[in-house]
């Protein structure tokens, strides 16, 4: 029984050894993993056993009925020729361009089933595994480094006419041995947009709307829009967002693909105020912000201004103090370390915002309340106050008869208040002296 269109395929033996279109031979070694529709071997040249730790290569096999393995490789073999990839990088200069070496690829028979496989340099991990790892944070220079890389592949991939369709962490691989080195692989969903130099038109297909990686996937490919060069540079830019912010506002949407696409025709209608609305303290989200504006005044069939799109990450880059061809600090970051206090998505942004305003409304209450009271002893005190104040300006005048141009008078003063004092006692006892005759002239009376 033939297999079923894009089913998984069965293992082929360890050891296994298969010929390319080249009659070159390749042993295969352990299965390191698995994608939508494929298998991915370990592999080293020739028939002879070889340490699978320090292989090379890998072998990515399906059934030769499926589709994905077949598109990837005539994109190789149409678009990533060594000797065009390298011509690039001289033009550019460019050390480096992230598309994985193609090596061969063939035709094998096993177990009375036809398998398609293809050969390609072996990768390290995928930018997914570290990302998850990190606690979904990337630091702000490894993101603008990043974006400015896929960027690079991006521009040489559409001037040869293909569309790579499923920009993600998980297609983004580490050099083998070389962790400074990133790739942009998996191209089973690769697309030419514009054979024989004339661009697809603009049409939209609901049936086959929602295509491709629903967090990341274009709005024109969430309308059924063949994929162009503005879909690629939309994707990257939700990418980069996700990096830096570690959330996307429709993530809780996705099993709701309308209501994603609603989500994302509301960031690009009302850039750049809401990217950064969403992005942490600190993030670098401005120069995404940028990008993304830049993306959506493209028009369907436009040529992007690759250019301008690497300047503005290369100058975001450069006031990091960081270099693009600087290594890539992956070292894992808590949040405030990576760039401060993030309101992450849309629910988490209302809750806090509504936390924020009872605190407000709390505040401003007891503001109003303390006001009050002030302004009630401000309008007891007032008089007291002033009373106080005339109190302190009669004593100092008394004090100023003292000093100053009158102390020539303090000891007539002093001199005339001691006749003062001796005059009163005077009185006083001549009137007790009266008080006592009287007293005595009453006693005798009455005896």
């Amino acid at each position: 029984m033939p297999p079923r269109k894009k089913a998984l395929p069965r293992p082929l033996p360890e050891g296994w050894i298969v010929t390319d279109a080249e009659k070159r031979q390749w042993r295969l070694g352990k299965m390191i993993g698995q994608g939508g529709f494929g298998l991915i071997y370990l592999a080293s040249p020739g028939t002879g056993k070889h340490d699978e730790d320090e292989a090379e290569f890998v072998i990515k096999v399906e059934y030769k009925e499926n589709g994905p393995l077949f598109s990837e490789l005539k994109f190789y073999q149409r678009a990533a020729k060594p000797a065009d990839i390298q011509k690039w990088m001289q033009v550019k200069r460019l050390r480096f361009l992230g598309i994985p070496k193609y090596c061969g690829h063939g035709i094998v028979e096993f177990d009375e089933l036809s398998y398609r496989f293809m050969v390609i340099e072996r990768l390290g991990k995928d930018l997914q595994h570290i990302f998850e790892k990190q606690g979904k944070m990337f630091k702000n220079q490894v993101v603008l480094n990043l974006g400015l890389k896929m960027l690079h592949v991006l521009e040489y991939i559409h001037e040869n006419e293909y569309i790579h369709g499923d920009i993600k962490a998980a297609n983004i691989l580490l050099g083998f041995k070389d962790s400074n080195k990133l790739y942009l692989a998996d191209y089973g969903l690769s697309y030419r947009y514009s054979p024989n130099q004339i661009h697809k038109k603009y049409e939209e297909r609901p049936k086959k709307g929602h295509n491709g990686t629903i967090e990341y996937t274009s709005i024109d490919a969430h309308k059924g829009v063949a994929p162009s060069r503005r879909s690629d540079l939309e994707i990257l830019g939700y990418c980069m967002l996700h990096w830096m912010c570690g959330k996307l506002p429709w993530e809780q949407y996705l099993n709701k693909p309308e209501l994603v696409l609603e989500a994302k025709t509301k960031l690009m209608e009302k850039l750049p105020e809401s990217v950064t609305q969403i992005s942490p303290h600190g993030a670098k989200c401005g120069e995404i912000a940028k990008i993304l504006s830049l993306v959506k005044k493209l028009g369907y069939d436009e040529r992007p201004n690759y250019h301008m799109l690497q300047k503005i990450l290369l100058d975001g880059l450069k006031e990091t103090q960081k270099d693009f061809n600087d290594f890539l600090d992956f070292s894992p970051v808590s949040e405030v370390e990576a760039h401060g206090y993030c309101l992450y998505n849309a629910k988490e942004n209302e809750n806090s915002l509504e936390k924020h305003k009872k605190y407000k409304k709390k505040n401003k209450t007891e503001e109003n309340h303390f006001n009050k009271i002030t302004q009630n002893l401000t309008k007891e005190l007032k008089p007291r106050t002033t009373q106080l104040l005339t109190k302190k300006k009669y004593a100092e005048d008394e004090c100023n008869k003292l000093t100053g141009s009158d102390r020539q008078y303090e000891d007539e003063y002093l001199i005339q208040q001691a006749n003062d004092d001796q005059i009163e006692f005077s009185w006083r006892k001549w009137c007790l002296l009266l008080v006592f005759l009287i007293i005595l002239i009453v006693i005798v009376t009455l005896y």
